[in-house]
């Protein structure tokens, strides 16, 4: 089998997981969060964050290794542009991760926690800024795929 079509299909489906996994997060940060939700968005947010590298990773291996070479990659100007897209996305997700984080740490000390609402708007807020960075990315990504940007 075609290198170059496998590495294609296993970083579509890579993306494709971490999107459904960031609409969990989406779902489960909101006003209101209790104790089981806190357990579980804890979880979640470490698979986003775990799925996040292997797009990384399998999203560099196909940079090396496709049809089209690091070359093609290096000066098109919608790779960098969804480059650029997936790095503000992942710098926007660090505020709600370490929140998760805290909010997790004072649940394990105190079994009656929840987390004030300004912060899980906060939070919130955090998360609607990446999902809307991240509809840039399928967006540069279509249009490197027709030839533009080169």
């Amino acid at each position: 089998m075609d290198i170059d079509l496998v590495l294609a299909i296993a970083h579509h489906l890579a993306v494709f997981a971490l999107v459904a996994i960031f609409a969990v997060e989406v779902a489960l940060v909101h006003p209101g969060l209790a104790a089981p939700a806190i357990r579980q968005l804890g979880r979640v947010d470490a698979i986003y964050g775990a799925t996040a590298g292997i797009v990384i990773v399998v999203g560099i291996i196909r940079v090396i290794f496709s049809a089209s070479g690091w070359d093609y990659y290096a000066g098109n100007h919608m790779f960098w542009g969804k480059m650029t897209a997936f790095l503000l996305v992942g710098i926007l997700s660090v505020p709600p991760t370490l929140a998760i984080r805290r909010w997790a740490k004072n649940l394990a000390a105190n079994s009656s926690y929840v987390p004030a609402t300004t912060e899980i708007t906060a939070s919130r807020r955090f998360i609607l800024f990446q999902a809307a960075l991240f509809a840039l990315i399928p967006s540069f990504a279509a249009a490197m795929a027709r030839g533009y940007g080169a």
